[in-house]
């Protein structure tokens, strides 16, 4: 493009320097708009393609390096997994065996689409807590399914996996980052408290005791804990000890890690199968004590476990399922995608890679659709059991392939073992995984100091858990963080600015402005200092009559009439009428003017001066839309009015090639007959080629070289002058100075 420039100002070649180029930039443009952002290329259809396979681009480079991280990590996953995968079941009101389906299905299936190498998707307590909630919602509905009520859960996973699928697919998973991260830890926090507490009457054996519903609001089930302590059994002691026994391990394995670093990784194993070794212990005691009382056994534990896939089939899908399960969805969505999402990206910056949120939620939707085939209810990733598979050295995805081969052998060689695992010691299982997701008082307390505003949205979703319901606290914590930010979008504010002329200097000492070596500058603050700005430094206002602006904010139809308010109040202020009384009659004066009645020049103080110029900063503004050039326009017409002129409206820093076409059609940024009075230009070096160069000639061809050597003496360089801006547009500038300066050209202030 320089080239044609060159080509079309130069003339003939013996011209130098050359003269200033006249660009004038293309308006944006609807068709290029929807070529650049909507219409396929083959290119990127083919790259859209390749990445909905992520694992083509790596799998090919297995090495046994990669297998032996994988393997450890598998196998690590796998014990782990299959202890909570029944435990998570029985939290969902399902029977166990479904919850080894779901590990199975989530490992098996989620690594051939993830860019995560280190997720573990399957089963887990949040989810399972709300899939409970949801089951007790839709049976009443569908009392035909109170035996079989797995057949809901696969409905609704199917239903979750094609909506989160599609969310991928369609690249919205944007949507996501609008849940911040005060909404997820309050319904992290209040649901691991809702978990635990629900847990505790299972881990004390007061469960079963007649009027207790241990499905109830968390407070009330805390309440009535007390209530049926009385019934408390043995299933006290073989929960309790083996819930000191988790967190004796965790603590003791972390201060054997630190006494002794050079068993880190022994350490680490040991502490990362706790909870298999405890379930195995007590599933040894509970055979030891039980083994003869197969029909009345001394504590709760889980009886028989079928062997094998004992419900694979096509899911049922029907209707009347779907509107029992409708009014859950949303809350089920967001728990789904916010959950694994978050995960991953912690996981992501942890270990200096990034992930791809929209193949993620196609990952875990595909999980989801095809869980149902194999029995499994809905699986989204797991903090607890990814946390394990990142510190255990996992390298590539296929880790997960592993894990599944774990769990199949489990689903087929240990259901005898299953028959007399705890349900005291599982409800410790439970409760000791969960306690991980109550948020820490050092990261409640940096809510407070980041944004006390966040910090009691935190404190909503978790208070609403407890004494509503999960999805109650989902719903409460995600529409305050809304209401949050549309209040700030509407009522962000605009400050009038100022200049102050400032120096770089390596030490605090003064400097004389006017030396050569003086590093000198103008910078626009605002006139308050609300910055930050020592409050001893006074800026400098603008000349008599003219007005910096400064957008903070995006200026959209929420803000801004808030925007224009407060900067026509303060213009108000600050100048004077040009006319005393503008309405002639008493008649034509509008009924709000609060008077007086007859105006004189003792009504205005002569010393303020008449509004001559507004210049707006749109440096932190990238978009605008109709109704906020609309009230632009209206504000215009207005000052018009008051200063009984044509007021000059600058815009600096306008971004959007769309923003800019707003101005223009809106009647701002270029006016018949006026031209641009002061240009911000650089200079381009620009090289022609020697050989067969005839004087005079017009069909030369040039390039702009970087390197002005010329190092094989085949070319000349010349000098360009180029305009930053298209020229077309005298009151859009590059910066601050450009804007004071062409003001004051304008006015003749300088």
């Amino acid at each position: 493009m320089v080239a044609e420039l060159f080509k079309r100002n130069r003339g003939t070649r013996d011209v130098e320097p050359l003269g200033p180029v006249d660009y004038i930039e293309p308006v944006a443009s609807t068709s290029e708009w929807l070529k650049e952002h909507v219409v396929p290329t083959r290119s990127g259809t083919v790259s859209y393609v390749k990445s909905l396979f992520p694992f083509l681009t790596w799998i090919y480079r297995y090495n046994w390096v990669w297998f032996v991280g994988d393997l450890i990590a598998g196998v690590t996953v796998g014990i782990v997994v299959i202890p909570q995968g029944m435990a998570y079941a029985k939290l969902a009101s399902l029977p166990p065996e479904f919850g080894l389906y779901s590990s199975f299905v989530g490992v098996a299936i989620y690594w051939l689409s993830a860019t995560s190498h280190v997720i573990s998707a399957g089963p887990v307590a949040v989810f399972s807590s709300l899939l409970s909630v949801i089951l007790e919602h839709a049976l009443p509905q569908l009392p035909e399914y109170a035996d079989t009520p797995w057949i809901i859960a696969g409905c609704l996973s199917v239903v979750l996996g094609c909506i989160v699928m599609a969310i991928g697919l369609f690249r919205i998973g944007f949507i996501v980052d609008f849940i911040p991260l005060p909404a997820i830890a309050a319904f992290m926090t209040g649901s691991a408290l809702s978990i635990a507490m629900g847990q505790i009457p299972t881990l004390m054996g007061n469960n079963t005791a007649d009027g207790y519903d241990t499905r109830a609001a968390t407070y009330l089930v805390f309440g009535n804990f007390f209530k049926y302590i009385k019934h408390c059994d043995l299933n006290a002691a073989i929960g309790l000890t083996a819930l000191f026994m988790l967190y004796a391990v965790r603590w003791g394995c972390g201060y054997a890690s630190r006494r002794w670093p050079q068993h880190e990784k022994t350490f680490f194993f040991i502490n990362t199968l706790r909870s298999g070794f405890v379930i195995l212990l007590y599933t040894l005691i509970s055979f030891l004590v039980n083994r003869n009382h197969h029909d009345d056994p001394k504590f709760s534990i889980l009886k028989t476990i079928p062997r094998g896939f004992q419900h694979m089939g096509v899911p049922v899908v029907n209707s009347r399922i779907l509107s029992a399960v409708a009014a859950k969805l949303p809350s089920a969505i967001i728990v789904l995608v916010i959950e694994h999402i978050s995960i991953a990206k912690s996981f992501a910056r942890l270990s200096n890679y990034t992930i791809d949120p929209n193949q993620e939620l196609i990952a875990i939707g595909l999980t989801n659709i095809f869980g149902p085939f194999f029995g499994g209810y809905p699986a989204t990733g797991s903090f607890s059991r990814t946390a394990i598979k990142a510190k255990a050295g996992v390298r590539t995805p296929l880790a997960g392939v592993v894990t599944a081969i774990i769990v199949v052998i489990a689903i087929y060689a240990l259901p005898p073992v299953f028959y007399y695992i705890s349900n005291a010691a599982l409800a410790a299982v439970i409760i000791h995984a969960v306690g991980d997701l109550i948020s820490s008082p050092k990261s409640i307390k940096m809510f407070w100091k980041v944004s006390p505003c966040e910090f009691v949205i935190f404190w909503i979703g978790v208070l609403v858990s407890v004494f509503a319901s999960i999805d109650n606290g989902i719903y409460a914590s995600v529409a305050a963080s809304a209401a949050l930010l549309l209040f700030r979008i509407a009522k962000a504010h605009g400050r009038f600015v100022g200049v102050v002329k400032v120096y770089n200097t390596p030490t605090l000492r003064p400097v004389d402005a006017n030396e050569p070596d003086s590093d000198t500058r103008n910078v626009f603050v605002p006139l308050d200092r609300s910055n930050g700005v020592n409050p001893a430094v006074q800026p400098r206002e603008p000349h008599a009559g003219v007005f910096i602006y400064r957008l903070n904010e995006g200026y959209l139809y929420p803000n801004a009439v808030h925007f224009t308010d407060h900067m026509v109040r303060e213009i108000k202020v600050k100048t004077r009428p040009a006319v005393i009384n503008p309405y002639g009659s008493l008649g034509e004066r509008p009924w709000n003017d609060p008077g007086p009645r007859h105006k004189s020049e003792s009504d205005i103080d002569p010393t303020l001066p008449v509004l001559r110029a507004i210049i707006l900063d749109f440096s932190g503004v990238s978009n605008v839309d109709v109704t906020s050039l609309q009230n632009l326009i209206d504000v215009r017409k207005q000052l018009d009015r008051y200063a009984d002129a044509h007021i000059a409206w600058h815009f600096v820093g306008v971004k959007s090639p769309w923003a800019r076409r707003g101005l223009l059609a809106s009647g701002f940024g270029s006016e018949n007959g006026v031209v641009k009075s002061l240009f911000t230009v650089t200079n381009v070096g620009v090289s022609q080629e020697k050989d067969d160069v005839k004087p005079g000639s017009r069909d030369e061809e040039f390039s702009v070289d970087t390197q002005p050597e010329d190092k094989l003496g085949m070319t000349s360089m010349d000098t360009m002058v180029l305009p930053l801006l298209s020229i077309d547009c005298p009151y859009f500038h590059i910066d601050m100075d450009e804007a004071v300066r062409s003001v004051e050209l304008e006015l003749g202030l300088k």
